[in-house]
């Protein structure tokens, strides 16, 4: 029963980390912009629910919270620091280290407001009970389980059946074309950063009320994220998703034969395995040498 618990316990760390990659993935799949700063989207809509929850409000409202800090992170981002950079040209090592940068300060910023210590929000939905004899599991495993697959579901019809989710998947192919079609390049950017950043609340608001948040949550979300993203398939929607599931059972699992201490090591070990045997990734496309 231990490797259900595991199994289980898997599940629900792999449907957060799918969500955050998904959104990772589908800004960089129009974008081209390689947002590592979504682990600061993360961290910051995780302590907008857990302080707004604090105060008081219902946890619907906290999500709603948490959802408006988190895309208006994104969109300052796109507006504020890509854009300008990509107008001057700036070079994709340029706009890495921007980005990156921004999860320090980030970082830094929550450690002023908050501390270094965890911070976790106690409610009965994170409260694990017995469902079968030594299986434990808490509301939230479900509520994870059914987010994530609405989510999903509606992220992939908005994509393939909409006409700005077909236009948001050709930015990146073509935005002479678009603009010839009366599109803007700049608005359906906005549009990819503020589903790709809306994508990370879920997450965020489930390991608030879970495991609990620190302020270097922003980082290790990042590294997880781009894991999830070279593991899927670089820019691949579904591969990302795949890929964060693995990733999330594989660290989960790896508890049952060694120490808790080396279960992010697997998954970085999944991905260096990826990268010398499958650069392309789960879903991925070849790249012709």
């Amino acid at each position: 029963m231990l490797l259900v618990q595991l199994l289980a316990s898997g599940i629900q760390t792999g449907l957060i980390y799918a969500l955050t990659a998904a959104g990772f993935a589908l800004i960089f799949g129009a974008t081209r912009v390689f947002h590592v700063a979504h682990g600061a989207t993360f961290a910051l809509a995780g302590y907008a629910f857990l302080e707004t929850a604090d105060a008081g409000l219902a946890w619907p409202l906290a999500c709603v919270a948490s959802l408006v800090v988190a895309v208006g992170f994104g969109l300052a981002m796109d507006a504020l620091v890509y854009r300008p950079i990509l107008r001057h040209e700036g070079s994709f090592f340029t706009v890495f280290v921007a980005a990156f940068g921004m999860v320090v300060v980030v970082q830094s910023l929550l450690e002023l407001a908050f501390g270094r210590s965890f911070v976790a929000y106690s409610s009965p939905l994170t409260r694990a009970t017995a469902v079968l004899p030594g299986l434990y599991l808490a509301p939230v495993f479900w509520v994870a389980i059914l987010v994530t697959i609405l989510l999903l579901v509606l992220t992939g019809l908005f994509l393939g059946r909409t006409r700005a989710g077909v236009a948001l998947r050709a930015l990146s192919e073509n935005p002479e074309l678009l603009r010839a079609y009366g599109l803007s390049a700049r608005r359906l950017s906005a549009l990819a950063f503020a589903l790709g950043s809306a994508l990370a609340v879920p997450g965020a608001v489930l390991i608030a009320a879970t495991s609990g948040l620190q302020p270097s949550i922003g980082p290790h979300v990042m590294l997880i994220s781009l894991a999830a993203s070279i593991v899927g398939g670089i820019g691949s929607l579904r591969g990302a998703v795949a890929a964060g599931l693995l990733l999330g059972v594989t660290e989960s699992l790896v508890v049952a034969v060694l120490d808790t201490q080396w279960s992010e090591a697997a998954g970085f070990v999944l991905l260096f395995g990826f990268i010398l045997f499958r650069p392309s990734g789960l879903l991925g496309q070849p790249v012709p040498r």
